[in-house]
């Protein structure tokens, strides 16, 4: 079943290639792109749409290859073995399965988020090529080999903040989430807000572009910053008339937009410039 936009989620035409595309090939699908453009959005929506488990591995600083695999309590065996437990002669019972493993022994094809995959070392995207390969590794304390029933589909996101591995790259599908246009932005509203009044989601997109859009602005907000924000004017009955008054450059409940102290102040600034040329 070939995926498409849903009704819970839009994407573009390059994005719904991409995804047929890796799944065609039976290549794990990298997608980069800035944080909330919908990156691990979309491996949901594409579970759902195959109606298939989603099984996710949401990468941290200190996260390594092994943890995707499988790890192994040392502690707690020889813990147990102290108390005499009968447990300890089994040494399965001390192996964690990581999402790789239970992925691999799906009894259906599953889809398999290996999620911010940049926040890790860069050594931990080539410590996965064999197993991403050959879609099997070995477990040493077992005596066994753990190969894949049904290949899952991959997906892999990454908010661009460090540069992968070429060897890593070769074996993947590449796509790049652009922030979307207006156009695509309103049918993400609509979405979401089936009953908003154009009248709101064009003042409301306006003001949004042009905070975006301000040079020396150290985080731009993203579309779900932007879903959160016109949840709050819907909910305020804030007039839409009022989002793009002149003498107001900072936006209203701004906090939904603007994340750091640096941001509002200069929006505060450029507030009390414009106010002092009237």
């Amino acid at each position: 079943m070939k995926f498409k936009s849903t009704s819970n989620y839009i994407a573009t035409d390059e994005l719904i290639l991409a995804v047929n595309s890796s799944i065609t090939i039976e290549r794990p699908l990298l997608i980069k792109g800035e944080p909330g453009t919908g990156k691990t959005q979309l491996a949901e929506e594409l579970a759902k749409h195959l109606d298939t488990e989603i099984i996710s591995w949401h990468v941290k600083s200190s996260s390594k290859a092994q943890h995707g695999l499988y790890e192994y309590d040392t502690v707690s065996r020889l813990r147990d073995s102290q108390f005499g437990e009968e447990k300890v002669k089994d040494i399965s019972n001390y192996i964690k399965k990581g999402p790789l493993w239970r992925a691999f022994e799906a009894k259906k094809k599953v889809v398999l988020l290996i999620d911010e995959i940049d926040k890790a070392d860069l050594e931990f995207p080539n410590d996965l090529l064999l197993e991403l390969d050959k879609m099997e590794f070995y477990v040493y304390e077992l005596q066994k080999k753990i190969q894949s029933q049904n290949r899952p589909i991959v997906i892999i996101t990454s908010n661009n903040e460090k540069e992968l591995p070429d060897a890593f790259l070769r074996r993947c599908f590449f796509h790049y989430i652009k922030f979307p246009d207006e156009n695509t932005l309103k049918k993400i509203i609509e979405v979401h807000f089936p009953k908003i009044k154009s009248k709101m989601v064009n003042s409301a997109l306006q003001k949004f572009f042009d905070v975006r859009n301000t040079p020396g602005l150290k985080k731009k907000p993203s579309t779900s910053e932007l879903i959160d924000w016109l949840q709050l004017l819907l909910s305020d009955d804030i007039d839409p008339s009022s989002l793009n008054d002149e003498k107001n450059a900072l936006p209203s409940l701004y906090g939904a937009l603007l994340k750091n102290e640096q941001d509002v102040e200069m929006f505060e600034k450029l507030m009390f410039i414009s106010r002092g040329q009237k």
